[in-house]
């Protein structure tokens, strides 16, 4: 048992027969000895071994341990079903966040509407003969002149982006 446990995990670990008896500082003839049974390490060795391996002594020891496929591919796809719950995960709160960005640009661009409706365009009865108030106005003017020509696109940006992020059942 111990002969084929042990190459039977070198081997599931990709070691050559050389590898291995160069991390256990052996000759690999002792090691082929070993593993065909010829010879069998003593107890030091044995604990070299399970180290160099990682696996435990009384694996080594124990039950002949196959080599598996199977259970290398359930490995895999057990990662690969984690990394794609953690991608999902990742894809909806991605979803939420921008979902809630539109929500917010259009709650801010009704606002901003709102705020222009109530102040009339005040800079129209401002004293432009002072400097200060005509750059103000003029700035007024111009954020108020692109406002209500942009506003209305990103509007119906923003109500598109709602319904194409919203929560899809």
């Amino acid at each position: 048992m111990l002969n084929e446990n042990i190459k039977a995990i070198r081997k599931s670990k990709g070691l050559s027969q050389e590898e291995l008896a160069i991390k256990l500082n052996v000759v690999r003839q002792t090691l082929s000895k070993w593993e065909r049974g010829l010879s069998v390490p003593d107890s030091d060795m044995l604990i070299c071994i399970s180290e160099v391996l990682e696996t435990p002594v009384s694996t080594l020891l124990g039950e002949t341990v196959m080599e598996s496929k199977v259970d290398d591919l359930k490995v895999i796809a057990e990662k690969l079903e984690i990394i794609n719950l953690q991608l999902a995960k990742r894809e909806i709160t991605r979803r939420k966040m921008f979902h809630w960005l539109f929500i917010l640009l259009g709650v801010v661009i009704v606002m901003i509407f709102a705020a222009l409706t109530v102040l009339n365009s005040p800079y129209l009865g401002w004293n432009f003969s002072d400097p200060e108030t005509a750059v103000a106005g003029a700035v007024f003017h111009a954020f108020e002149w692109l406002f209500v020509r942009s506003a209305p696109i990103i509007l119906i940006v923003a109500i598109v982006g709602i319904f194409l992020t919203r929560k899809k059942v």
